[in-house]
This record gives C-alpha cells, sequence and structure tokens, in this order.
C-alpha cells in the first residue's frame, strides 16, 4: 500500500458524517451465521470505489480517511480493518483512541509499525531525504518499538488492538542474505517488547522463512503472518513451514496481491477497485481453510485483505466470508 491510499486519517475538519450502505439480507445472515472469532476486514477504508459496496456515495478519500471509518465499521461483515498508515510514520494514541471510539464492540485493528523499525538501510528514495541509502540506527530498535509504536496501541486502540504488524519489504542484501543471523536479530527484538499484544511477522522474502525463525517467533510468543504474495511461498507452504509459529492466539493472514503482478500493476489495472476485476478461487479457499482451521482448534482468526488482491477489498472480503461459511457447514 502507498502512503497515498491511506490519508491523513486524523484532519481537524469539522464533523462530516460517512453514510454506510445498508446490507442487504444475504450479508445479515451471512454475518449472524459466521464464529464471533473470525473478523475479516480491508488494509484501509479511503476508497471512493467503494460507494455501493461500503458506503452509499462516490465521495473524496480525503473525507473517507476523516470520517469513512464510523461507516465502515457498521458492515456486518467488516469487523477488523489495517491501519496501514502507521507504517509512514507512528500514531499518537489520541489519534489512535478516535479510531477505537466510533468502532463496535468486537471490532479488531491490524496496526502496523513504522517502517523505521524495520529497515536495516534506508530506500534510495525521495521519502527519506537525506537519510536515503544511510544505515538505520533504529533498525529493531525494543526500545523504540515500545515508546512509539506499542505504547500507543495499546493505550489508544485497547481492546480493539487485534494485532501489531512487522512488515518486513523484499530484501536480499545485509542482514537479509543471512535469514540465521535475521532470525537471531528477530528473536532479540520480539523477546524484549512488552508482553501482552499479539505481534505478527510478515515475510516478503521467502529464504527467510527457515526452520530459525519460526523457532524464533515460537520463542517470543510472535505468529508469522500468512500472506498471499508474489515473493512468498503459497498458504499451504507457508502453513507447513511455520506450523510451531501458527499456534498463538489469532490467526494472522493477509491477502495482497495475485501471482503474477506487482504492486504498481495491480493497482494501475484495478483501480477504481469498484469490481472483482481478477477473481482468484485459490487463494480464497486456501484463505478459508486456514480460518476454518485455526476456529475449529479454539483460535481467532483476523484476514485482511488488499484492493490489489482482486480488484476490490470489501468483495473479495464478502467473497471470503461465503467460503468460510461453506466451510463451516453455515451457508
Amino acid at each position: 500500500m502507498g502512503a497515498d491510499d491511506q490519508l491523513d486519517l486524523f484532519g481537524d475538519a469539522g464533523p462530516a458524517p460517512v453514510a454506510p450502505i445498508r446490507p442487504d439480507e444475504g450479508h445479515l445472515r451471512l454475518a449472524a451465521a459466521l464464529p464471533a472469532g473470525l473478523r475479516l476486514g480491508t488494509s484501509s477504508w479511503s476508497f471512493p470505489g467503494w460507494a455501493g459496496s461500503v458506503y452509499t456515495e462516490k465521495t473524496s478519500a480525503e473525507r473517507l480517511a476523516r470520517h469513512g471509518l464510523a461507516a465502515y465499521a457498521q458492515h456486518p461483515l467488516l469487523r477488523a480493518v489495517g491501519l496501514d498508515r502507521s507504517y509512514y510514520a507512528p500514531l499518537e494514541a489520541r489519534e489512535l483512541a478516535r479510531c477505537a471510539a466510533v468502532v463496535p464492540d468486537g471490532f479488531r485493528f491490524v496496526m502496523k509499525a513504522h517502517d523505521e523499525l524495520l529497515l536495516e538501510r534506508f530506500p534510495r528514495h525521495a521519502r527519506y531525504g537525506p537519510r536515503a541509502g544511510e544505515e538505520n540506527a533504529r533498525f529493531l530498535d525494543p526500545a523504540h518499538a515500545t515508546e512509539r509504536v506499542i505504547g500507543p496501541a495499546v493505550e489508544g486502540l485497547g481492546r480493539t488492538l487485534g494485532a501489531i504488524l512487522f512488515q518486513f519489504t523484499p530484501e536480499r542484501t545485509g542482514l537479509f542474505a543471512e535469514p540465521d543471523r535475521f532470525a537471531d536479530r528477530l528473536h532479540a527484538f520480539l523477546a524484549a517488547l512488552p508482553r501482552g499484544p499479539l505481534y505478527a511477522v510478515e515475510l516478503r522474502t521467502r529464504s527467510l522463512l527457515v526452520p530459525r525463525y519460526v523457532a524464533a517467533l515460537r520463542d517470543a510468543g510472535a505468529t508469522h503472518c500468512l500472506n498471499v504474495h508474489p515473493t512468498m511461498p503459497d498458504l499451504a507452504r507457508q502453513e507447513a513451514a511455520a506450523s510451531e509459529a501458527l499456534r498463538g492466539r489469532a490467526l494472522v493472514a493477509r491477502w495482497m496481491l495475485p501471482p503474477t503482478l506487482r504492486y504498481e500493476e495491480a493497482r494501475d489495472r484495478f483501480a477504481p477497485f469498484d469490481r472483482l476485476a481478477a477473481p482468484d478461487p485459490v487463494a480464497r479457499r486456501a484463505l478459508a481453510e486456514a480460518a476454518v482451521r485455526a476456529l475449529d482448534a479454539g483460535r481467532e482468526a483476523l484476514v485482511i485483505v488488499n484492493n490489489k488482491a482482486e480488484g476490490s477489498a470489501p468483495l473479495s472480503v464478502f467473497g471470503l466470508a461465503q467460503a468460510v461459511a461453506r466451510r463451516l457447514g453455515r451457508a
């Protein structure tokens, strides 16, 4: 997700409510049939193309970013959402509390840790200014993570905090070229974090998915975030490789991209994200099966879907909910 996909979430403009769509009877029956521990949602809520599926009218991305969350959270099948804005800069507790205040009981946020914790060296990109290309002194710094990410998330989101996500970008240099060393460094980082929140780690480099990585997560009580992404093995292989790091209190999974498209290609092809442009029944089935296995084991299932997965994240969520219900015999 790019920085422009989820704009300023907490602008100081006055109240401008966004009207939620009235769910159809089929969605209401489906929501009532699904387990309470299943929480499906999207990577953001600020897309004008969702008029007709989430919102009653088409409005600006800025207005939705500031005022759309309350309407989004009223849909009975949208019981979680990703906070991706926090990847680009830490969010204060008061900002997160404003999010928590407008969602119902049982709703969950999957909040990304900001990238300064996750980059060994700053990319040569204009966004990083004079730091581009330099080593990052805050890479996997537990003190900084505690102060700027975890503390505000716990204080601001409270019971609505589903997971804190550490998403590593595809990388094969430095520490990322040595999977066992990366796992050891990750273990030291996770072990030093405050207990309580669920920490999920999302890899985008398949060579890092080694036994030492799995052991690091298991020992620290963190979970591997299953992800549908071209740079990673399919879900079945991830589950097999990381089974010992998938036994925590909740499954965390993210459906990001089709197997043959890059982020920019999917964005340009699928915008304005108002239809299922490229249905992926294979990924949908795999995610549904993973969610059902977690639910059958008495765990929660948090699944976040991106617009670039099939073309419209809410429509993907609705299809995924139906797939889960069928596998549970509740369709």
